[in-house]
């Protein structure tokens, strides 16, 4: 087992948000990763990160600067428990990638260091403008306050009349 830093777990789950459909900006990818991890390290840990993770064969670089999953990760990623939370499946996702043996064959992600730095700031200045992130999930009402439709509160039947 190898030692591997929190931020390449971090990175893969965001990638994994992220990417769903087709592949994912680095600016996305970060996006999921700030919604996972709120305090994101600089620039250049991220981009040892993404090395690292497409040295291990789990990222590639998809055309016009997006990133997308190889089969690998998503075979990884489909063994997770839909049901955990977030803190368990970075444990999680830590440990098997602790496990997985090096031998796959690198990817070619042709991300620099420079391109991690404008993805970075084009996040910020995404979240100082306001727009809507749709990678926030809804808010969960409270236990208590939930409510089926159409169910409301009935007025109570009169009391019984005593018969004298």
């Amino acid at each position: 087992m190898q030692a591997i830093p929190d931020i390449d777990a971090i990175l893969l789950l965001a990638a994994t948000q992220a990417s769903k459909r087709r592949p994912a900006e680095l600016a996305e990818i970060l996006a999921a990763a700030e919604l996972i991890e709120s305090d994101l390290p600089t620039e250049t840990r991220l981009w040892e990160s993404l090395e690292r993770l497409a040295a291990r064969g789990l990222i590639e670089g998809q055309g016009d600067g997006g990133v997308g999953l190889t089969p690998a990760a998503q075979a990884m990623l489909a063994e997770q428990r839909k049901s955990a939370d977030t803190a368990a499946r970075l444990a999680d996702l830590k440990a098997r990638l602790a496990a997985q043996a090096s031998e796959r064959t690198p990817c070619v992600l042709g991300v620099t260091v420079a391109q991690v730095g404008a993805a970075i700031l084009a996040r910020r200045a995404f979240a100082q403008a306001g727009g809507k992130n749709l990678l926030v999930p809804k808010p969960k009402a409270p236990e208590g306050a939930r409510q089926r439709p159409g169910q409301r509160q009935r007025k109570p039947l009169p009391a019984r009349r005593r018969k004298d």
